[in-house]
């Protein structure tokens, strides 16, 4: 290995060390109280030498929020194994959910927190590629099972957008407990009992 490969080699060491201590922070404090000084702390370095990396915490959120995207995206195309479309499509909204409420201080980074969207506002390309590629898998699940008879009259692109909203928003009020607050007859199943009823209406269209 040469100086300049050993030296690219600690370099990525080093971003990857300030990624996991910003992490591992905001999973235990919250994203709102982590800051660059508690994460320089965390990983026992210099707050400058965070900045050397990262321009600011956003910016740290962002490379975060796309590595929670990798990860998602990465089961939603082991599903394409499932050849049944319509099968594919039941199985990646179950796995989002347990992706979601699994990982739910990521999540909330990856779609409900500014952070990662103001940092995309100050680069050259404003495309949020991370999101645009997950519902790319949707979509084309959706494409598919139009091609063997379902959604007959129906748009693919809306309606897979209509898809991954309800399924979205059911993990977010699981995630924010708002389901605790409603006097369901089974708060600790309606995520299940919903998602399920939910199914039973794709099956018919």
């Amino acid at each position: 290995m040469s100086i300049s490969e050993r030296k690219q080699k600690e370099k990525e060491a080093l971003r990857l060390l300030i990624l996991n201590g910003a992490k591992k922070l905001f999973v235990e404090r919250g994203i709102e109280y982590t800051t660059i000084r508690n994460i320089a702390d965390e990983i026992n370095y210099s707050v400058g030498t965070v900045y050397v990396y990262f321009k600011d915490k956003n910016a740290i959120f962002h490379d975060l929020h796309s590595i929670g995207f990798q990860e998602l995206g990465q089961y939603f195309n082991e599903l394409f194994a499932i050849e049944d479309p319509m099968k594919r499509l039941k199985k990646m909204g179950s796995v989002y959910i347990k992706f979601a409420l699994e990982n739910s201080e990521m999540y909330d980074l990856m779609f409900n927190l500014r952070a990662p969207m103001d940092y995309l506002e100050t680069q050259k390309n404003k495309l949020w590629s991370e999101g645009n590629e997950t519902f790319g898998y949707v979509k084309k699940t959706v494409e598919q099972c139009m091609l063997n008879g379902h959604f007959k009259e129906h748009n693919s692109e809306a309606l897979a957008f209509m898809i991954w909203s309800l399924v979205h928003g059911m993990c977010c009020l699981e995630i924010r407990q708002r389901t605790k607050g409603v006097k369901f007859s089974s708060p600790d199943t309606i995520m299940s009992e919903g998602y399920n009823e939910f199914l039973k209406i794709l099956e018919r269209l």
